[in-house]
């Protein structure tokens, strides 16, 4: 995303623009911008126009509020200073553990899979995945993995069905060996699911809604 359209997305954020509409005059986003009030009524146009912000005219102030779109780009920022400001090699993500749709044991079976990890992760995993909810404040660290190029477990065909391309992450959960799955396809855009040669909950004693750290590796 264009920086000067990350600066102005910013200053909307901060006054409220992501979860509802903000009233703002192009004269106070001018000066939060350090801008002339042109310059600001300029900005929210372009900004209008690449699909980041909606508004609404009203009688005395225009309304802004982010559209999907704008804070996706906001979040491909996040996720750049992360990279920053963590360590290099590895991120910290924080989640409360939840109960998938039993869509994970259904892949993980797959002997289209199994071989592969077995290959490429030196084990096959336990059936089903560990699910964690992602706090919010870690959902753009997402995009840092999405980014990177990790562990690629290839799709295929078998009985007519297509599988999708995977993405692993080698990570630890209280230092047990695991793995972070990015499938091609997924319903989920807070949830993290995680791989490991044993039963996570059982070893770990987890419940649904007991948070736990995952340590993932990056390259």
């Amino acid at each position: 995303m264009n920086e000067k359209f990350a600066i102005a997305l910013k200053q909307i954020a901060l006054l409220g623009g992501v979860n509802d509409h903000v009233a703002i005059s192009s004269r106070e986003l001018g000066d939060r911008l350090r801008m002339s009030q042109q310059s600001a009524s300029k900005r929210i146009l372009e900004l209008l126009e690449e699909g980041y912000i909606q508004r609404d005219l009203g009688a005395r102030k225009q309304r802004i509020r982010i559209t999907k779109k704008g804070l996706d780009a906001l979040r491909a920022e996040y996720s750049e200073y992360q990279k920053i400001f963590e360590q290099w090699d590895h991120l910290l993500i924080r989640g409360a553990v939840t109960t998938g749709m039993g869509e994970g044991q259904y892949y993980v079976n797959q002997p289209g899979y199994q071989e592969q990890f077995l290959a490429k992760l030196n084990y096959i995993p336990f059936e089903g995945t560990l699910n964690l909810k992602m706090s919010p404040a870690d959902v753009g660290k997402l995009e840092v993995l999405r980014k990177s190029e990790g562990v690629v477990i290839e799709g295929f065909q078998r009985n007519g069905r297509t599988f999708g391309e995977v993405r692993c992450f080698p990570a630890t959960i209280q230092n047990i060996e695991c793995a972070v799955i990015l499938p091609s396809r997924s319903h989920y855009s807070d949830i993290m699911e995680v791989l490991c040669k044993y039963n996570l909950r059982r070893t770990l004693g987890l419940s649904d809604g007991d948070v736990v750290e995952i340590r993932i590796r990056v390259e």
